[in-house]
């Protein structure tokens, strides 16, 4: 894997944020934004933070911000909840507007784009598209971003719930292309009651079925060749993140043109 970009300044000092929006999405899944009460964070788009809620202060979990550093200290983050995760089960459910976190120093760096100007590809699984969206954000910051083609992916149509946001990039960025793809078509028939209440808002920016691609996600990415000059970032659960970057060498995608996190 290519070496990571020099980091910033790290200290074992957190900084306070206070909860100011919690939306519940799906059932087990939720974005959270806060402000840092007084210092910001000083990390890079793409690396992760050490995060503790006040219901489980001796519990850090490991979260990526999903918005780019910014002098006013804004920060979100995407959680899904995991078997048995008490941290995440927590912040899914009972965070409030006005809890406050603690966010530990910024950590990885594998996740970055070079200023090469080579095609980007990225890979999210699931709230993996967190650090990907940062990423996305921040280039956007540049005069000249590259051509970047981002598949995300989930089990059904349902699961993709940045759907319209993404779509409102795609409307907004020229450089980047959106693939949603998903392992089945059909919605489960399993109701989530947190799904129906935000699908209405969602109205035509929902994922449009005619796009849809259906498959594994390491399969579809693939299936387009070998990306032997390009900058592929893949981020997603560690089982998606081996299968994917396993089947990008066997197709003959350079090692060193990979850089990945198992979120």
């Amino acid at each position: 894997m290519q070496p990571a970009a020099p980091l910033p300044t790290e200290t074992d000092t957190a900084v306070s944020a206070t909860v100011v929006e919690h939306h519940r999405l799906r059932h087990d899944l939720a974005v959270v934004r806060l402000e840092c009460d007084e210092a910001i964070v000083p990390f890079r788009a793409g690396q992760y933070v050490d995060v503790t809620i006040p219901q489980h202060p001796r519990l850090p979990r490991r979260l990526s911000p999903a918005l780019p550093p910014s002098l006013d200290g804004k920060l979100e983050f995407h959680v899904r909840t995991v078997p048995g995760g008490w941290v995440s089960g927590s912040i899914v459910a009972d965070t409030e507007p006005g809890d406050v976190w603690q966010i530990g120093s910024p950590r990885g760096g594998d996740l970055h784009i070079d200023d090469t100007g080579r095609v980007v590809i990225m890979v999210a699984g699931g709230t993996g598209l967190a650090p990907l969206r940062s990423l996305i954000l921040d280039t956007a910051r540049r005069p000249d971003p590259p051509r970047t083609f981002l598949f995300t992916g989930a089990r059904h149509p349902r699961d993709l719930y940045a759907a319209d946001m993404l779509a409102l990039l795609g409307e907004a960025l020229p450089w980047l292309t959106v693939v949603p793809v998903v392992e089945s078509v059909q919605d489960p028939e399993v109701p989530d009651p947190w799904y129906e209440r935000v699908a209405p808002k969602m109205g035509e920016l929902g994922p449009d079925p005619e796009e849809l691609l259906e498959g594994s996600l390491d399969e579809i990415v693939t299936s387009y060749g070998a990306f032997g000059d390009h900058q592929v970032l893949v981020c997603g659960s560690g089982p998606m993140v081996r299968a994917t970057v396993q089947k990008l060498l066997e197709t003959g995608t350079p090692a060193e043109n990979i850089r990945y996190d198992p979120y």
